[in-house]
């Protein structure tokens, strides 16, 4: 699928957003190998540690269908930022673990920016399984 596809279908997602205390809506999606994609949008709770990053719901989404991080081809994430929305940190880590660090994420804006990066770039020195 082309980038600006996935980022069409990231924008769908943001519209699920339930974002009503920091009106910060976020939509992401994960592509897979067998051509399926799984989306996902930030929801907030008044107990702000409890919400859910959009970039996490979708790859928690495509998990809970049966896909694995050697399903996932490429992600891209939306939001009305000046420039592309970039991953929170907790959302980093977990790419960091359950997605391909060579695979594709289309960062990008409602304004059609795009910037490609992946999860080493994100985050270089990830702590993971081999640290515990």
């Amino acid at each position: 699928m082309e980038k600006e596809e996935l980022v069409e279908l990231a924008k769908q997602a943001r519209k699920l957003s339930y974002s009503p205390y920091s009106h910060f809506a976020v939509g992401a999606v994960v592509e897979c190998k067998d051509g399926s994609t799984y989306q996902g949008a930030n929801i907030e709770n008044s107990s702000y540690p409890l919400c859910m990053c959009a970039e996490r719901n979708a790859i928690y989404n495509a998990m809970m269908h049966g896909q694995t991080r050697d399903d996932f081809v490429a992600m891209a994430l939306t939001a009305d930022t000046d420039g592309p929305c970039s991953p929170c940190g907790a959302c980093r880590q977990v790419l960091s673990e359950l997605f391909p660090s060579d695979a594709p994420i289309y960062m990008s804006n409602l304004h059609g920016d795009i910037q490609e990066t992946n999860t080493t770039e994100l985050l270089p020195f990830a702590f993971n399984g081999d640290d515990l």
